[in-house]
């Protein structure tokens, strides 16, 4: 396993890499704009991990804007923690097995989100190329909210 990024939700993206940036002294390693999606991924490095994360795109901190304006309440600006697995499928097995419900299932081999006993999201990534697509996954639907 290998810890990817921790997303937080802005408003402002130039208040935003003005703190994060200019004043927190983190660098941006890489940008994802997404029309189809109406939002913006920014992620950013500390200057000790930055050959790391431009690398192996670990580990960043994740900055989301979204197109739509939205207020962020109840903690909605922090998104979620990412971890790379090596099998996917066998976590998310192990997890159900011990009562963990599978909020997103990795029905396309690639993510699932689950969530922590205190409610934090957490985003499971396939290392390397997305798994087959396999039951009981593939047929599973999403169960609350990540």
């Amino acid at each position: 396993m290998r810890y990817l990024h921790t997303m937080v939700r802005v408003k402002d993206v130039d208040k935003s890499l003005h703190f994060y940036c200019t004043l927190f002294g983190l660098e941006e390693v890489r940008r994802i704009e997404n029309e189809k999606g109406r939002f913006t991924l920014i992620f950013l490095a500390a200057s000790g991990d930055l050959a790391t994360a431009r690398e192996n795109a670990a580990p960043c901190l994740e900055l989301t804007y979204n197109w739509d304006s939205e207020d962020y309440t109840g903690g909605r600006n922090f998104g979620h923690l990412a971890y790379e697995v090596d099998d996917i499928y066998a976590l998310c097995q192990k997890l159900m097995d011990n009562g963990v419900i599978i909020n997103r299932p990795p029905r396309d081999g690639h993510m699932a989100f689950v969530r922590s006993p205190d409610g934090i999201s957490i985003e499971i990534l396939q290392k390397g190329a997305s798994l087959a697509p396999a039951e009981p996954w593939a047929s599973m639907s999403n169960t609350g909210a990540w």
